[in-house]
């Protein structure tokens, strides 16, 4: 029954609240990860005063917002800074993490969890961290968060929800690596099979990978004058080695942004090799097309002359007339194929 549940949940999108997954962290407890559901989580954020200052338990809500009562509940219980609702609505997918108030307001953008290598196998991920309450929120299944949650259903506790944030910041780099790792490969392949001569619509596979690596570099890419302005300012609660981790986790997207820009410039190598073959071979066929339109040339328009049913066709009575025109169809394309393949030289 209880998988039958859990299934139900991954297939509709969470509990009546729209809830996928929620966990009571709290290092001082006899288990430091503990899973709840909404009702349990609206009792515990009832409880709570309201200047936490960032030490002890807090609580990481994961919502689907394709459910209705998703944004309801969030605003009858989470005391969410109005920042946050606005960026749900606001249509901007660039990639960010900001100050809003005493919170953080992220938005991340993931692949989705049936990643087929399409650009539009991307979605937006929003965020919202407050020392005693992290709430991430989705539209359809996306891997890094995923990924998150089989952690901590392994055990693993972020002691903080600023390392939470960096947890999530990592997993997204590491999906992200992985996607580069996958694009990788099939450049490799494509590039054997081109120099193996079967090029067989390359062009356009690489055309559709380089236009993936363009969207997920430019909506991944984390805007780096709001990394900044955070980094140099951050909430009061946020401890100084977390923002040192949040840090480190954004320098992690630096150098796998670096080798999309390297696989993009590979791409645009290898097209413009299959452009140049392609060339190629339409210049051979049209050379050899030209070829036998000049080599046809002589005997065409002496068969043309010959062939006008008027009086005083020279030849017409001469016992060797044929073979003479024949000569002279022969000599003229034989000096019309010199000429031709001399140019080609």
């Amino acid at each position: 029954m209880s998988a039958f549940h859990d299934l139900a949940a991954q297939s509709y999108g969470g509990d009546e609240a729209g809830l996928i997954c929620g966990y009571l962290f709290d290092a001082a407890a006899p288990e430091p990860a503990r899973a709840i559901d909404s009702a349990q989580a609206a009792t515990w954020l009832g409880a709570q005063p309201e200047d936490g200052d960032g030490s002890g338990a807090y609580v990481w809500l994961h919502f689907n917002l394709s459910h209705a009562q998703a944004e309801r509940w969030l605003l009858r219980h989470a005391k969410l800074s109005d920042t946050f609702y606005e960026t749900l609505h606001d249509g901007l997918p660039s990639t960010r993490i900001e100050r809003a108030d005493d919170s953080l307001i992220a938005v991340i953008n993931d692949v989705h969890f049936e990643f087929s290598f399409e650009p539009s196998d991307i979605s937006t991920l929003w965020i919202s961290v407050g020392p005693r309450l992290v709430v991430t929120a989705r539209t359809k299944p996306l891997r890094s968060v995923d990924a998150l949650r089989t952690a901590v259903k392994a055990g693993d506790a972020p002691r903080s929800s600023t390392e939470l944030l960096e947890h999530l910041l990592r997993a997204q780099a590491d999906v992200l690596v992985k996607i580069v790792r996958g694009v990788t490969s099939r450049i490799d392949h494509i590039e054997d099979e081109l120099l193996a001569g079967r090029l067989d619509h390359k062009r356009a596979r690489l055309g559709v990978l380089r236009r993936l690596l363009v969207r997920l570099q430019r909506l991944l890419a984390p805007e780096p004058a709001a990394l900044f302005r955070l980094l140099q300012g951050p909430p009061s609660w946020m401890a100084e080695p977390d923002a040192q981790e949040l840090r480190g986790s954004t320098e992690e997207f630096s150098v796998v942004l670096r080798d999309m820009q390297a696989l993009q410039e590979r791409i645009k190598l290898l097209q413009e090799e299959i452009a140049a073959n392609v060339n190629e071979d339409n210049n051979r066929s049209l050379f050899v097309l030209t070829v036998v339109t000049v080599l046809a040339l002589p005997i065409n328009i002496l068969a043309g002359l010959f062939g006008m049913n008027v009086g005083g066709i020279p030849l017409a009575e001469h016992k060797h007339g044929f073979w003479i025109v024949v000569a002279i169809v022969a000599t003229f394309t034989a000096v019309a194929a010199w000429a031709a393949f001399r140019k080609k030289r």
